[in-house]
């Protein structure tokens, strides 16, 4: 039985690597300079509902290792450079350490803990945002098989997203965050739909055909925090 378990373990590998070898966005990636073809989901989605622009304030939530603090900082760009010039501001964050990209603000920890979600807070007023505009979330938990448990720790994540989105968005201001198909997906679209005013549910030609990953993007919100 050990035998067959290493055997199809390897074999799942091997399809896993050759298919992530010959993806076009993991080739596309490198060729851009992207860390992960992660950045072409926040791209379409972006250019879908023309949701990034110059001079905006962004939080990423769960941004590590930065493909899409990366997409940010270019949007952000005049030019659409990865350096040089930007206008607006881009603070990330993660519980893991990220590498540094030019103009992105990184903040090592959980926004749920008091400090952390002071020092984002004074990062941002520091550059003159009371509020931001947007704020992305790719954050996913890591998921155990079992699929009562694994839709509770999804809808966690999204769920602390929108908190985050109710305290930290202008009234106008924009929310994507990633879920998942399956249990909590009804539950997380009411709860998107209770908070913004417009809500969209985005499946990227980047995902994957055989992930369950799709994006809600909210956009106004329907009881806006009152602006400090």
């Amino acid at each position: 039985m050990g035998i067959k378990v290493k055997t199809q373990s390897k074999k799942v590998n091997k399809a896993w690597l050759n298919q992530h070898v010959n993806d076009p966005y993991v080739r596309l990636a490198q060729k851009e300079g992207f860390r992960a073809r992660a950045a072409y989901k926040l791209k379409e989605i972006d250019e879908t509902l023309g949701l990034i622009r110059p001079g905006q304030a962004v939080v990423d939530l769960g941004s590590t290792p930065g493909a899409w603090s990366q997409y940010l900082r270019r949007r952000l760009s005049p030019d659409g450079a990865a350096t040089g010039q930007l206008q607006g501001s881009i603070v990330s964050l993660d519980l893991l350490p990220m590498d540094p990209i030019e103009g992105v603000l990184f903040i090592q920890g959980d926004f749920r803990e008091d400090a952390v979600l002071a020092e984002l807070e004074r990062t941002l007023a520091e550059r003159g945002h009371s509020q931001v505009d947007v704020v992305v979330s790719d954050m996913a938990p890591n998921l155990s098989g079992i699929e009562s448990a694994d839709a509770a720790r999804i809808e966690l994540l999204v769920e602390l997203a929108v908190d985050f989105a109710q305290q930290h968005l202008k009234s106008d201001g924009t929310l994507v965050a990633k879920v998942f198909h399956g249990g909590a997906y009804d539950h997380l679209i009411q709860r998107f739909r209770e908070t913004f005013r417009v809500v969209k549910a985005v499946k990227p030609k980047a995902s994957r055909d055989k992930s369950s990953e799709t994006f809600l993007v909210g956009r106004g919100l329907k009881k806006p925090a009152v602006d400090r």
